[in-house]
């Protein structure tokens, strides 16, 4: 596996996709999109027009799965046109396969770990490294019960496209206008408009990738305390007491409990609470226009503690 020189990321992550594209190991899925207007937050939904290959491959995995005795593991060893190289000694990125937006990360510990165990340092040093060159949306789903597909621990990456005339990038920004884009970097708080539990904090964007990282950790451990999910001992690693969601950018971090996997049939994962909506029928669509998409996340998270 080729190691990924700093400055470089850009540049090798556009020459690798094409290369994918072209020998057809990225399977990108169709979708058309729509925008679902809610308190102000224009939620951008993707109806998926052609999901039999992915649906296929997943069959295929499961049932590789049930002769092995055991989940396969498609990180060990990746597929080899998707990777797109090593981020550092504990981890490696490379393409998902069954992407919906263009340059999709996923960002992989070289050792197996579970999903469910905290993220370390590690994890966000590697994060950091790819968003101090790629302006991007990172996201987590801590949990099968917080949408995660795969038990191999691995964070996610996407590019963020260019802000609208408003200044926003992610759609669920803009419920953030109520406390000045996201408060005080450091300063763990909430944006009232959002009907679910979570905590939310700015981010200096101007440090370099390991400030950065202790920094997120640091934030991110006490985002933990604060909606009460607590770190379990297994063994030598730390596993999380209760699923969650956790979605950031250079600039912010949110963190939110999940206690349902789905919402009407609508599975919901950390995308979702960027305001980037995947659903697999027009059925599904109409469920959510007939809920409103801030119903459907509030749906799916943890009550608040009583």
């Amino acid at each position: 596996m080729r190691e990924l020189q700093p400055g470089l990321l850009q540049s090798v992550v556009d020459d690798r996709f094409r290369e994918a594209l072209r020998c057809g190991a990225l399977q990108p899925i169709e979708t058309r999109m729509q925008i679902i207007e809610q308190d102000g937050i224009r939620f951008a939904v993707r109806i998926a027009t052609n999901l039999q290959r992915k649906d296929a491959a997943r069959a295929q995995q499961e049932e590789a799965g049930r002769a092995h005795g055991r989940p396969v593991d498609p990180f060990q060893p990746p597929e080899p046109e998707l990777v797109v190289g090593g981020l550092s000694p504990t981890h490696f990125c490379l393409f998902n396969k069954y992407n919906v937006l263009d340059h999709h990360l996923l960002i992989v510990t070289r050792d197996y770990e579970d999903q469910e165990t905290l993220i370390s340092y590690e994890d966000f040093a590697a994060l950091w490294r790819c968003l101090a060159e790629i302006d991007g949306l990172g996201f987590y789903n801590a949990g099968t019960t917080a949408g995660a597909s795969q038990p191999h621990k691995h964070l996610q990456l996407a590019p963020l496209p260019p802000p609208g005339p408003d200044g926003i990038r992610v759609p669920i920004e803009a419920a953030f206008a109520d406390i000045g884009a996201t408060g005080i970097p450091g300063e763990i708080t909430r944006a009232s408009r959002l009907p679910f539990r979570h905590a939310l904090t700015a981010l200096d964007p101007e440090l370099p990738p390991e400030p950065a990282a202790a920094e997120t950790l640091h934030l991110y451990r006490a985002m933990l305390d604060v909606l009460g999910i607590a770190a379990v001992a297994d063994g030598p690693a730390l596993r999380q007491s209760q699923a969650y969601n956790l979605v950031m950018t250079r600039r912010w971090l949110l963190m939110v409990p999940r206690a349902t996997e789905r919402f009407n049939g609508i599975s919901v994962n950390a995308l979702n609470f960027a305001g980037l909506i995947f659903v697999r029928t027009p059925e599904q669509l109409a469920l959510l226009e007939q809920a409103g998409p801030l119903a459907a996340l509030a749906g799916v998270c943890s009550p608040p503690a009583r």
